[in-house]
């Protein structure tokens, strides 16, 4: 197999995963522009007190649904000095929490976000139950408060149908193992995303380092709003 050509287009990812779920589609995301040449350098965001997955009982995962419902900023440490060089394309992900951006995120933004993203290009990465839409609204107004063109967005939702899905995320930041659970036999198959859903963030990585390598004047015309990504 040939190694992909180095294009010299650089790439920052910006990411923070509770559960895995959004570094898994980071990971296949960022092996898909490798393939096109990108050069990628990746930024976790750590909080400053790490947060437990699961949260492991029924009050504590309540009181997180409220706070994040509220926008509770959860502090994060400083981002490494080589996230404020240059890129050609910003890649911001991370999951709903109780229809807003992350409580990580969030904090990123107050604190960076006009040095990160005035004047860049930016593409967030929506990891999700399934209401992404207020995320994706209140993310693009903030982003673009920031001085950031956000011309597209990818979104993965779980794949499991309503009511199961949210009861089934629930359980599971509870403590619990919804999918063993005889009542929600057939109704409930994984948390969490797909394999085919991580194969389909890998080709999103490919379609963008396409783009990238054409001068990426046309992001906004990339269709992410497939079958796979958004069951």
């Amino acid at each position: 197999m040939e190694a992909p050509t180095d294009t010299g287009t650089n790439v920052l990812v910006v990411s923070y995963s509770f559960s895995s779920q959004t570094n898994n589609l980071v990971q296949a995301l960022c092996s898909g522009l490798e393939k096109e040449g990108m050069c990628i350098v990746w930024e976790r965001l750590v909080p400053v007190q790490s947060l437990r997955f699961p949260v492991g009982t029924v009050s504590g995962t309540v009181r997180m649904m409220l706070e994040t419902f509220l926008r509770k900023r959860i502090p994060i440490e400083p981002l490494a000095p080589v996230s404020f060089d240059h890129y050609d394309l910003l890649i911001l992900a991370g999951p709903t929490w109780s229809y807003n951006p992350s409580g990580p995120v969030l904090s990123l933004i107050d604190r960076d976000g006009q040095r990160l993203f005035r004047d860049k290009f930016v593409l967030p990465l929506i990891s999700c139950r399934g209401y992404w839409r207020v995320h994706w609204w209140g993310l693009k107004f903030l982003l673009r408060r920031c001085g950031a063109m956000v011309p597209n967005v990818m979104v993965f939702s779980h794949p499991n149908p309503e009511p199961w899905r949210t009861i089934g995320v629930f359980l599971k930041l509870a403590g619990g193992i919804p999918e063993k659970k005889s009542w929600l036999a057939g109704k409930y198959r994984k948390y969490g995303h797909t394999t085919m859903q991580i194969k389909e963030a890998r080709l999103f990585g490919k379609m963008i380092g396409k783009e990238l390598a054409e001068g990426g004047t046309e992001l906004h015309l990339l269709n992410f709003d497939t079958t796979i990504a958004r069951p």
